[in-house]
């Protein structure tokens, strides 16, 4: 028998949905250190690869806890999983190929350019209301990513590799945009370990195909980490993909925000990086335009929830 996914509207549990994004984005974080240690060590695609492959670790021991088999992963929306590994596959691979141009804190600022493209699919393609406030305030946020990665606008033929950083992260903030509208879609109908199996396995196939041709051999030190960077994308892919399960896309898209912190801190605690004074100026604009999103919408909630009640 196949487990049941979990029909709970989006508003029911908001606050256990944004912990668990939270939590993501820190797990993420860790991973994002082991990529960036390893610089031009080892190709993107062999990155890739063990990142998915190893991913299937804490997927498959969630599976064993509870109670499902293999039988339980049949779907009957395959272009839907299609569509969302699609997507994925592409953010992770521009993803970590930005890592090797960029500090962990400036991938980080520019991917905050993702939860604002979000609240724009949110109303094209969910549905969702989106009033003049929260238009404008992810105006404000657009504005606020270009302050962040204005220092590397202008930068000439000797920062090529940072203006090609910023290229592929910003490539990478609208494909995990495209990502989490599709885990949306998807996560009324298939239970979130189904989402994330057929999400690992075709990044682990599609990038299994690149190995024949850039291939580097890890030392013993170096396939552990590969291994523990694979367990931790796992993790967090599995968190993410629950979180959409108690709230909105829109509103959980503003807690990205947290990841700032962390890659500030592990940034500077793993590789005595620490962002340029305009990427944290363009931080407060989009992190206050992302709070004031949120703010905005509790208060319109309220509003809907009083003018539901029958007068008694």
């Amino acid at each position: 028998m196949r487990a049941k996914a979990v029909d709970l509207k989006t508003s029911s549990h908001p606050l256990l949905g944004i912990a668990l994004k939270v939590a993501a984005t820190l797990v993420f974080m860790f991973m994002a250190v082991i990529a960036r240690g390893f610089g031009d060590t080892f190709p993107v695609g062999q990155v890739v690869f063990f990142r998915s492959l190893f991913a299937f670790v804490p997927i498959i021991v969630v599976m064993a806890v509870s109670g499902m088999r293999l039988g339980d992963l049949k779907t009957t929306v395959p272009w839907s999983h299609a569509r969302r590994a699609t997507s994925g596959v592409l953010a992770m691979f521009t993803y970590f190929a930005s890592l090797k141009y960029l500090p962990i804190a400036d991938v980080t600022a520019i991917s905050f350019a993702s939860p604002l493209i979000v609240v724009v699919l949110a109303a094209f393609i969910l549905g969702e209301t989106v009033r003049l406030y929260r238009w404008s305030a992810v105006a404000a946020g657009f504005i606020g990513v270009l302050i962040m990665v204005s220092p590397h606008l202008g930068a000439g033929l000797s920062e090529v590799g940072a203006s090609t950083g910023v290229m592929l992260a910003f490539t990478n903030a609208f494909l995990v945009a495209f990502t989490m509208i599709f885990i949306r879609l998807m996560s009324g109908s298939e239970p979130a370990l189904v989402i994330a199996f057929y999400f690992q396995l075709a990044c682990t196939l599609i990038s299994a195909c690149t190995l024949p041709f850039a291939w580097a051999t890890p030392s013993g030190s170096e396939l552990l980490l590969l291994v523990t960077l694979g367990i931790l994308g796992g993790i967090g892919q599995l968190l993410m993909t629950n979180s959409y399960r108690f709230a909105e896309a829109s509103t959980l898209a503003n807690f990205d925000y947290a990841a700032m912190i962390w890659a500030i801190l592990l940034g500077w605690l793993f590789f005595s990086e620490l962002p340029a004074p305009a990427v944290y100026v363009g931080a407060v604009v989009v992190i206050g335009s992302g709070l004031f999103i949120v703010w905005r919408e509790r208060q319109l909630g309220l509003r809907r929830a009083e003018e539901t009640v029958e007068p008694g």
